[in-house]
């Protein structure tokens, strides 16, 4: 999938051109309004955050689409997170929500993205022995 290659090649130009020049963002603390170059220049910033507590891979794991109307699908995405800590290798399991407006070109675009937990929070308990995958 697209979106994943970016994300694992760190590619923010090709991460960029899959959100809307402004789109929404929800998580566990609430729902912002995003312009999409300031999105990008978090980029580094969240990568290196994330790397530093052990992030070594996303990795896409299952995607579930629907169609809202004839402009819009819902698209349900599972993520495994691979971590490196002291211990040796974990995972952690994410889940996100996005809707997907379609263009003219039949191209697809994110005008909103729900992370169904802080992926912070979820790496951190996993450091600290927790052996339970995040679910929803």
């Amino acid at each position: 999938m697209q979106f994943e290659n970016a994300n694992r090649s760190s590619d923010t130009s090709a991460i960029g051109e899959l959100y809307s020049s402004t789109f929404m963002f929800g998580g566990p603390k609430g729902v912002h309004a995003i312009q999409r170059e300031d999105f990008l220049r978090l980029i580094p910033k969240m990568k290196a955050h994330l790397s530093s507590m052990g992030l070594v891979e996303s990795q896409l794991r299952s995607v579930e689409a629907n169609q809202i109307s004839s402009g819009y699908l819902l698209a349900n995405v599972g993520w495994r997170m691979s971590i490196q800590s002291p211990s040796g290798s974990k995972h952690v399991d994410a889940i996100a929500t996005y809707v997907l407006a379609r263009g003219t070109g039949d191209e697809l675009t994110i005008v909103f993205q729900i992370d169904h937990q802080d992926l912070a929070t979820a790496i951190q308990d996993q450091q600290n022995g927790g052996a339970e995958p995040l679910r929803d």
